[in-house]
């Protein structure tokens, strides 16, 4: 039977019945805050509308901007589990789906065998039945508790091959698969569904179609200062803002790889290890490693270029060029 849509009236209260579903955005962006993960509007409301709408969301963007955060803090929020798919090019069912226990179906075979005459016809049931199944992410996922639906993650989907971008299209439009052995596995109740990709190829409109989109864009000075601050409270706040906006005059340079929000993360808490009170030019180039992740980037930025980098980020907005 398929899952009917939900009426405006029991759209919060038929979904997730024992989960503490945001009844606002608001409340959503309070209940993000509480786990350190500064949302915006744009995004606040997307997550809001997914959750009420019972739709897939799609999250794009640069590596290390939160996407992948934002599933793990709402799983965290509403204290239910998160299951993670992370996708590779060469994934498939058997890795994402399901799989048979091939060695307990023969271990199986064997102990029948010395006994009685195998019925080949039932031994054959019995061996593709629930108690030989290995249940991967995205059937977990639909077999979860109806009272404690899981937020499930499938991560950087651009990475896995267009075929398994196909094989998703069923789940996330009737929230089911199909098992050749033992049928169609639908959800009773469906789970919290979002999807990451970097971009680097597209995605098909099929499965575009099939849920809400949100594009995460690097952050500006003020957002991406409070999350240096409410990540890592413990470091000194000219620290914080010097290497927020080292960081953004950073962004502006030719780069192979853009330092993500999660590597500003990573040197805040570096230099705080480090004892460093403020940002200098020896201590940006022995760290600057924990932002730039190629050769290229680093023999480019090095010395002169991250220091002029350093002044120019210590100019008031207006003046710089």
């Amino acid at each position: 039977m398929r899952l009917r849509a939900p009426s405006t009236n029991d759209i919060i209260r038929t979904h997730v019945p024992n989960l503490p579903i945001p009844t606002s955005i608001d409340a959503l962006q309070t209940l993000l805050q509480q786990e350190q993960y500064v949302a915006d509007r744009g995004l606040a409301t997307s997550v809001y509308l997914a959750l009420t709408l019972q739709r897939p969301l799609l999250l794009e963007g640069e590596a290390g901007v939160g996407k992948t955060e934002i599933a793990k803090v709402l799983a965290s929020a509403l204290g239910t589990e998160l299951i993670r798919l992370q996708c590779y090019e060469g994934l498939d069912a058997t890795h994402a789906v399901y799989e048979w226990n091939y060695a307990r179906q023969l271990l199986e075979i064997r102990m029948r065998e010395t006994g009685d005459a195998v019925d080949r016809e039932t031994l054959a049931a019995d061996l593709f039945g629930p108690d030989f199944l290995i249940k991967r992410p995205l059937l977990r996922a639909l077999e979860a508790p109806d009272d404690r639906p899981p937020v499930l993650l499938i991560d950087e989907l651009d990475r896995a091959d267009e075929e398994f971008e196909g094989y998703l299209l069923e789940l996330l439009s009737d929230y089911q698969v199909s098992i050749p052995e033992l049928g169609t596995i639908r959800a009773t109740t469906r789970p919290i569904v979002i999807i990451t990709s970097n971009r680097t190829r597209e995605l098909h409109d099929a499965l575009k179609r099939r849920c809400l989109y949100w594009w995460i864009d690097y952050p500006d000075f003020e957002k991406e200062y409070r999350i240096v601050t409410e990540k890592v409270p413990e470091a000194p706040a000219r620290l914080a803002e010097q290497v927020t906006r080292f960081v953004q005059q950073l962004r502006t340079a030719e780069l192979y790889k853009v330092t993500g929000v999660s590597e500003t993360l990573d040197w805040i808490a570096a230099l705080v290890a480090l004892d460093r009170q403020e940002l200098d030019r020896e201590t940006i180039d022995q760290t600057l490693g924990l932002i730039l992740k190629t050769q290229e980037d680093l023999q480019a930025i090095r010395g002169e270029q991250a220091h002029t980098i350093f002044q120019h980020s210590l100019l008031p907005t207006a003046n710089r060029s």
